[in-house]
């Protein structure tokens, strides 16, 4: 069994044993999973705009899934994918008050300010592990709380009189289509999903068919080595931070700009960029496995708000299925182990 084929197994197998834990944990409880399962994947695509709705949770999952997988594939591990998802959103929107532009120019330029937002949040740890090598988990979760304060009090005392939500960012600025808006019976489906797609290509692109993206993943893989044969590993780490943190500030433009079309005060966190940690590991942190795992991970985001309409199991039972999955993941070194015996029996 070759490595590759392997690669892409263990994550097929390990979505299966979540559902085969799901079924169990469903019958333990006396739910009918047929029925369970029925509603949940009805409720992804069982309607037009169901489908829609699907469509539009998977934007910024696929972003902040390319956010999580560009920092790890050369090295790193932004953790602040979170925090710089919240600025992004916060800039995107506030582009999107304060100019009176065509469409044209007004909306790429919301979207740019918040790829610049999450480029300079993502700088911030990047530059303190190149300059200090303070480790970037540390400082980019710490990062996410100071991005949702800040986020937060701009919102109430710049963006809004004591308000806890912006006004709507006029339709210069917005993704929204009212052709989409009808083909999907009036989901929130909006043009993201392109972008996230473009993100997708242009992250495989950047990594594989560039010199900068090759010395991105030499400096990953070895830092010695990599400034042996005349790298600038530093700077190179800053830009892979910076870059991810851009992948991020554009998943949050998806939120203010698409589904949501204004910034709010926040209680907590949005969860899509953490959700987006999952998204790359199933996804093996390739731009293709990306985007397929984060329509699984949409899916059943969407999918599990019909489950207690149809069957009464709640809803909590999905974000247990999506918890199994990623531990199945984590632990991918036993399924490894278990199809490499397979593997092995077979060639006997």
């Amino acid at each position: 069994m070759s490595k590759r084929f392997t690669n892409i197994i263990i994550p097929i197998v390990a979505v299966l044993l979540g559902l085969i834990a799901g079924t169990i944990i469903m019958l333990a409880s006396g739910y009918d999973p047929i029925a369970g399962f029925s509603a949940l994947f009805y409720g992804m695509f069982g309607e037009v705009f169901y489908a829609g709705e699907t469509i539009r949770q998977v934007t910024p999952y696929i972003l902040s899934g390319l956010a999580v997988a560009f920092a790890f594939r050369t090295g790193l591990f932004n953790i602040g994918v979170e925090g710089q998802v919240l600025v992004g959103w916060l800039a995107a929107v506030w582009v999107g008050l304060a100019f009176d532009l065509p469409k044209i120019i007004h909306l790429p330029l919301a979207i740019l300010a918040a790829a610049a937002a999450g480029a300079v949040w993502g700088f911030i740890p990047g530059f303190l592990k190149a300059r200090f090598r303070v480790h970037e988990v540390i400082v980019s979760i710490m990062m996410n709380y100071i991005a949702l304060h800040i986020a937060n009090n701009i919102i109430r005392t710049v963006l809004s009189d004591n308000g806890d939500r912006t006004p709507d960012v006029p339709s210069s600025a917005l993704l929204k289509s009212p052709l989409l808006e009808e083909m999907t019976d009036f989901s929130r489906l909006h043009w993201g999903i392109l972008i996230a797609l473009f993100g997708a290509f242009l992250m495989w692109f950047i990594l594989e068919k560039t010199v900068k993206g090759y010395e991105l993943r030499s400096v990953g893989f070895n830092h010695h080595a990599s400034d042996y044969a005349g790298m600038n590993v530093n700077r190179n780490i800053i830009m892979a931070m910076v870059i991810s943190g851009a992948f991020a500030g554009v998943a949050g433009s998806m939120e203010g700009l698409g589904t949501f079309g204004y910034a709010s005060v926040k209680g907590g966190f949005t969860g899509i960029g953490f959700d987006g940690i999952a998204v790359a590991l199933l996804g093996g942190n390739t731009s293709v496995g990306i985007i397929l795992s984060a329509i699984l991970f949409g899916g059943l985001k969407v999918g599990a708000l019909n489950m207690p309409l149809e069957t009464g199991i709640p809803p909590e039972l999905v974000d247990i299925v999506i918890a199994l999955i990623i531990f199945f993941i984590a632990s991918s070194y036993i399924i490894r182990w278990a199809l490499t015996r397979i593997n092995k029996k077979g060639a006997k």
